[in-house]
């Protein structure tokens, strides 16, 4: 129930100065809340981009080759924490990767074959919307693959990354959490709102129902394929805006680029809503 209050003629009367004003605008609208928190998170987001800005210059100059992959739920705001990250970098060495079900010929590659294409050149950072562990969890949680395929991909998804870690691919993967009733609410927003509808898929339409076994998936795949040298980050998500930020804080965190102690806001992210995979963790999904 919303806790707002009504102006009166007699409030606006009363009132002498605009500091005044918006002392009364606090105290009777839940919308100063509202917009105050938007222009905290628009002013954070801007800093922050100036520090991607920064990094990315600095990984084109060291030749550095960096993976960013984002995994989760459907409607955990993958592409929107995938849009804050580029939105204001350089396309000519930054790039997304958000690649639709394999063709009939790729069906009959070895499996990472496609993804092998996608990976960094030197100075560049490649963002990928999904990757290859949809074979992890989505892939057998629909029947999409067989269960000799899964249990291949659990094997030798850990040579694979370090096979790159080796050959100096730098590799951050992100868990993007969101809760059950969290994820119902943005399925019934893609629903209602026609900017949206596409995103709705059949897939996302088994996602409540499958919740369990999603869950018994994913918890196979960090169990398999958390390394020393390709860490599983988890970021809780039910906050979108919390989440675009910290997730930015974390890849920051992991350089040592030039001007970063010039940096004009706080770079370490929030550990109550960025934390790495450990067995006994409980997660919100």
């Amino acid at each position: 129930m919303s806790t707002r209050k009504t102006f009166t003629a007699e409030d606006f009367q009363n009132l002498q100065t605009n500091k005044e004003l918006l002392e009364l605008i606090k105290e009777k609208s839940d919308l100063f809340k509202k917009v105050n928190k938007t222009l905290l998170y628009t002013e954070e987001l801007r800093l922050l981009q100036i520090e991607l800005v920064k990094l990315q210059r600095w990984i084109s100059k060291e030749n550095k080759r960096v993976v960013v992959i984002f995994e989760g739920r459907d409607a955990a705001g993958k592409g929107g924490n995938i849009r804050r990250f580029t939105e204001h970098l350089n396309p000519r060495s930054s790039r997304l990767v958000a690649l639709n079900k394999p063709t009939d010929m790729e069906k009959g590659q070895w499996y990472f074959q496609r993804y092998i294409k996608e990976l960094p050149n030197p100075g560049e950072i490649v963002f990928f919307d999904r990757s290859w562990y949809n074979r992890a969890v989505v892939e057998p949680v629909m029947d999409f693959c067989t269960q000799k395929q899964y249990k291949d991909f659990l094997v030798q998804v850990p040579e694979f990354e370090h096979m790159m870690y080796e050959d100096g691919v730098i590799i951050i993967k992100f868990w993007l959490s969101i809760t059950k009733d969290e994820q119902l609410k943005r399925f019934e927003e893609r629903k209602e709102n026609p900017l949206k509808r596409w995103k709705f898929s059949p897939v996302d339409k088994k996602g409540q129902t499958l919740w369990d076994k999603y869950t018994q998936y994913k918890a196979e795949m960090f169990s398999k394929t958390h390394t020393a040298y390709s860490p599983w980050i988890l970021i809780k998500t039910n906050d979108k805006e919390v989440a675009r930020l910290e997730a930015i804080r974390h890849v920051i965190s992991q350089f040592d680029y030039e001007g970063k102690a010039a940096a004009k806001t706080i770079l370490a992210p929030d550990p109550n809503v960025v934390m790495r995979y450990y067995r006994s963790n409980n997660n919100s999904d």
